[in-house]
């Protein structure tokens, strides 16, 4: 009797010879890491005194999404521990993403757990039932007992809820918290304003170096793309995909993330119709499930009403295509209707404007200020950065879940 997983299971994967190194999590070797020389090399150089067991400079870097901040300040991080070790120089680093550690107590927890080793320390790091001090307690412990050097990586650190562990950690070897280890701290952004919210100490402490890394262009990204090309089988690539690919991804946002999601999609589009190459035509159905995922996972876990406002936006996209923006109390009259159709009561006016704000903060939308002269006065006009197609999509489908 043949074995009934024979004809339900691909035994070998048509496309993909090595899938992993198109997942965003992926930190790829020094040789496929394209068009960041020069940003690796100033932050090696911002942080080289800890190879031999001195204070790196703590440093911020700047820059949209998908430009290499966080895989050049991995990758950056993890040679110094390699060549600290070879001067004879205990180096670690911890990675924190702030996006989901947002407080204080997560992110402290976060650092000590992964820079503890239990078994030599026998400090313990719970989850949670700890004090905020109790934890910076046993991180300082941790700290002094097993290192010379330390870098914290900090990403997303404008989603943090405040600046206490800043001044926490780019204090701590003035204050006396520690007393061996040297301690620095890379905070990573999307937000070029950010420092501007940073309260003066903190930033007279952190921004010892700051860093802009720019938006890729076509050719850099198609270079990106070429170094992960070793993910498909032999022959499968078109040649014209990943050009094309490269193209899209500089037009719209040069973010390298999208443009490896975008062929990593067009590899499964091929996967999924049982072509035999991965072909141009895929690219472009490809971007729009990007699109759509990205903007999926933004809006995860958003309130209710959070969407009405962005469907009230996306409505009225759709509907007026060459209006740059539409005015507050414009946005609140579409999302009044929408909430009278969800039979949900709607929020004040100055809530709805909270809401735009947050949008804008994630990049959803953009807000610019207006001045409509004596008669009228200044306000605010909104427009969604995403495709409002997409944005409709996800939230319909949002509310039928």
């Amino acid at each position: 009797m043949p074995n009934a997983s024979d004809d339900l299971f691909t035994r070998e994967d048509p496309i993909f010879a090595n899938k992993e190194l198109l997942e965003i999590n992926h930190l790829p070797g020094e040789g496929r890491i394209v068009g960041r020389d020069d940003e690796i090399s100033d932050l090696a150089t911002a942080v080289n005194p800890a190879i031999f067991g001195q204070s790196p400079s703590n440093v911020l870097i700047y820059g949209k999404t998908g430009t290499g901040k966080s895989l050049c300040a991995k990758y950056v991080s993890q040679r110094l521990v390699e060549t600290a070790e070879e001067e004879g120089v205990k180096a670690t680093f911890a990675y924190v993403d702030c996006a989901q550690d947002t407080t204080e107590t997560q992110a402290v927890q976060t650092i000590a757990d992964s820079v503890n080793d239990t078994a030599i320390t026998g400090i313990k790091v719970p989850d949670k039932g700890l004090s905020t001090s109790t934890y910076y307690k046993r991180l300082w412990r941790i700290l002094d007992s097993l290192y010379d050097v330390v870098l914290i990586i900090l990403d997303e650190i404008d989603k943090l809820s405040d600046d206490d562990i800043l001044m926490q950690l780019s204090r701590a070897g003035e204050a006396g918290k520690i007393a061996g280890c040297k301690l620095g701290v890379i905070g990573i952004s999307n937000k070029i304003q950010y420092k501007d919210r940073m309260d003066e100490r903190v930033k007279s402490s952190l921004c010892e170096r700051e860093f802009v890394f720019p938006p890729y262009d076509a050719n850099q990204l198609r270079d990106i793309m070429d170094a992960r090309s070793d993910a498909f089988r032999d022959g499968v690539l078109d040649p014209s995909t990943i050009p094309r690919a490269a193209a899209l991804a500089a037009r719209e946002h040069g973010d390298a993330r999208k443009a490896i999601d975008i062929l990593r999609y067009a590899g499964e589009i091929a996967q999924s119709m049982g072509a035999s190459t991965v072909r141009e035509n895929f690219v472009t159905q490809a971007r729009q499930r990007a699109e759509t995922d990205r903007f999926r996972e933004l809006i995860r876990g958003s309130t209710p009403h959070s969407r009405y406002v962005l469907q009230a936006l996306a409505i009225l996209s759709l509907s007026n295509q060459q209006q740059d923006g539409f005015r507050t109390s414009r946005v609140y009259e579409v999302y009044e209707n929408i909430c009278r159709q969800q039979g949900s009561d709607s929020l004040s006016l100055r809530r709805v404007r909270d809401l735009l704000k947050e949008h804008a903060f994630l990049d959803i939308i953009e807000q610019s200020k207006h001045s409509g002269g004596s008669a009228e006065g200044s306000y605010t006009k909104h427009q969604l950065l995403e495709d409002p197609d997409v944005v409709k999509d996800v939230l319909i489908e949002n509310t039928d879940t």
